[in-house]
């Protein structure tokens, strides 16, 4: 399935999802927001996204909780995710978010520089023909043990 185009904003605080907008929309990006662990699934099921930056404490579904499902699936699984949390990082949520696929996670309040670079490598990733994807050379081969 080919990439999208829209960066998906995910946060359940207009406030947060305004600093977000007001910092993305300057790279010209179709951006959508959601305000819910579940709007956000369904917006990644709908298609057309290509970055997804989302807040990790959200009542109900976690962002943590879209990202374990999004993995799941082969339609969402290689959508990049930023992960954004304003509790601070402490090892273990560091831990589970690079376990789950997470691209980045960053701490609020987010530097909009960073944040706008990070999304524009992200979404030109995204949009990376297959032939060009980086590839992992195989693990040699092991001899038996005569």
């Amino acid at each position: 399935m080919p990439a999208g185009d829209k960066v998906l904003l995910v946060d359940d605080h207009e406030d947060n999802l305004f600093a977000l907008y007001s910092a993305l929309a300057p790279l010209g990006y179709p951006l959508e927001s959601a305000t819910s662990g579940d709007a956000a699934l369904k917006a990644v099921l709908r298609g057309g996204v290509a970055v997804m930056v989302l807040d990790v404490v959200m009542p109900g579904v976690s962002g943590l909780d879209v990202l374990r499902y999004m993995q799941r699936l082969e339609q969402t699984r290689r959508i990049p995710v930023i992960l954004v949390t304003g509790m601070g990082v402490d090892a273990q949520l560091s831990r589970t978010a690079m376990r789950l696929g997470a691209a980045d996670l960053l701490v609020k309040p987010i530097d909009p520089w960073s944040l706008c670079i990070k999304v524009g490598y992200l979404h030109r990733f995204a949009h990376r023909p297959p032939d060009l994807a980086p590839r992992v050379p195989a693990p040699p081969a092991t001899r038996a043990a005569h």
